[in-house]
């Protein structure tokens, strides 16, 4: 099955739908990152502080796979964001991944009440890995609308993607707003709530009409939005379920009755950005 890809604004190409390995042990990861290449998964996302970036490695490094026909997304750890630091991890990513060059490299969340408020220096460090060659696109994740007007106005770069926290629950449309009026593409992360949107009435009922899972209507609603969505899963056979939602189509009463399951704030599965502060020790 074809996947339909994404042109960012800066004229590069992104698969719509990828590979999450959010949470997969890193011992695992190889062969899990495996089974989603054989199943046609050709964009994976990982991230600095799931230390499962080497596991990723392996499988790309032992599917076959010409590198041009793949797309690997890395995060920034947040106790890197001082320029140096960045500078350093990015380098601790290319190194573990087994790559000289990244498809895709984000600042994983903004940590406004840390580092004296400072994301711009962070931010401007990540556009010089894209001027040294060693990243083909940057982007940012969890940034709230002030956080994209911000960096913008000081440095005037767009991010390519914003990777933010959207589901039927929680569709988080000012932070997508936000992301489009930039120019910025909008990835969702926890795209079935972790789940809890699976047993929903709305959403099981229109899963027996048009006779497909209640997480392939899930997943379909976020890619007839526009959306770029990366499901995790160990199991082969979800993982097969997950990448098969390009041969149908929800109509337009069926998109806005999943619309209408918007909680607002309520909704929100994860930490909110504009008070997340963790740094891993």
């Amino acid at each position: 099955m074809s996947i339909p890809t994404i042109t960012l604004n800066d004229g590069t190409s992104i698969p719509q739908l990828g590979f999450g390995v959010f949470q997969v042990p890193p011992e695992d990861t190889a062969e899990v990152v495996t089974q989603a290449l054989e199943i046609g998964y050709r964009h994976i996302d990982t991230a600095q502080m799931y230390k499962n970036e080497k596991g990723v490695g392996e499988a790309v490094a032992a599917s076959g796979l010409a590198r041009d026909e793949l797309y690997i997304t890395s995060k920034l750890n947040n106790g890197f964001h001082k320029p140096d630091d960045a500078r350093r991890a990015f380098d601790g990513t290319m190194s573990a991944l087994g790559l000289d060059k990244v498809d895709l490299f984000l600042i994983h969340w903004p940590l406004p009440t840390l580092y004296d408020g400072d994301f711009v220096s962070t931010w401007q460090t990540m556009l010089s890995f894209v001027e040294d060659g060693r990243a083909a696109s940057v982007g940012v994740s969890n940034f709230q609308p002030a956080h994209l007007d911000r960096i913008v106005e000081e440095t005037g770069k767009a991010p390519a993607v914003n990777q933010i926290e959207v589901h039927p629950y929680f569709a988080n449309n000012a932070a997508r707003e936000a992301s489009h009026k930039h120019g910025v593409a909008v990835e969702a992360w926890s795209p079935i709530a972790q789940g809890k949107v699976l047993d929903d009435g709305t959403i099981t009922d229109i899963a027996e009409q048009v006779g497909r899972t209640p997480a392939q209507v899930t997943l379909r609603w976020h890619v007839q939005r526009g959306d770029i969505v990366f499901p995790k899963s160990v199991t082969p056979a979800r993982m097969k379920e997950n990448f098969e939602i390009f041969d149908f189509e929800l109509d337009k009463e069926q998109m806005s009755l999943i619309d209408g399951l918007d909680k607002g704030e309520d909704g929100r599965q994860g930490p909110n950005p504009d008070t997340f502060d963790y740094v891993p020790d």
